[in-house]
């Protein structure tokens, strides 16, 4: 199989690429560009301009926002068949998050003006395009409606998590993750009151998950935080 028409294969799997006819698909594939990151590589930064999509073929990306006292957020970590900075194929960015390869990975790019000089030539392109990233935010939007009914305790769980998984990107251990965040803080994020993010907390630390210190917290077994996100 060509590199082309893997592209196309992957694009076809993507959620915003997937109700493209196959002519449509070989069009876009023929003007990605193969990129590759090594571990730790930054993609890009939050507040740069961007003018280019992602769709990661293998590999990992954490995408992280920095908070208003400076600390990095993990918002999400993408693998293979992942699309970021999709909305730079109509206009150029700014990015509202940054983009940091925590293993060695491979993905394709699209340029704004290469998919624009496709939608040009292609109206029904631009129509599908437009339809699949309607229906991308409507997903987004139900999600965060489910998420503003979700416990406490997957809300916790999941601020918790998101931090592990940032320091584990500046390289901490996939055990024993040190976080150094006040409980009044990770309650921050979570949505909550302390008095229930610390109850939470405290279940936690007694299920031997965490241990809990002044202004720190010790994740000892990340993966176990799952079980709570519901």
């Amino acid at each position: 199989m060509s590199n082309g028409e893997e592209t196309a294969r992957l694009l076809a799997h993507t959620e915003v690429f997937s109700g493209l006819e196959e002519r449509e698909l070989v069009e876009v594939a023929q003007v990605a560009v193969p990129r590759n990151w090594n571990r730790g590589e930054v993609i890009f930064r939050e507040g740069d301009n961007g003018d280019t999509c992602y769709l990661l073929r293998s590999g990992a990306v954490v995408l992280t926002r920095e908070h208003q006292d400076g600390r990095m957020v993990a918002l999400a970590e993408l693998r293979a068949g992942a699309l970021f900075g999709e909305l730079a194929m109509f206009r150029g960015e700014t990015r509202s998050a940054t983009a940091e390869a925590i293993e060695a990975t491979a993905a394709v790019a699209l340029l704004a003006g290469d998919m624009q000089r496709l939608i040009r030539r292609n109206s029904a392109l631009a129509l599908k395009l437009l339809a699949a990233l309607a229906e991308r935010v409507s997903r987004t939007n139900e999600r965060l409606l489910q998420q503003s009914f979700q416990t406490v305790a997957g809300r916790v769980a999941s601020a918790v998590l998101a931090q592990v998984v940032a320091r584990q990107a500046e390289g901490a251990p996939e055990g024993d993750v040190l976080i150094r965040s006040t409980q009044a803080e990770i309650a921050n994020l979570a949505g909550t009151s302390r008095e229930s993010a610390s109850r939470f907390l405290a279940t936690l630390e007694r299920a031997g998950v965490v241990t809990l210190g002044r202004g720190k917290v010790t994740v000892h077994e990340p993966e176990r935080l799952r079980n709570y996100i519901h």
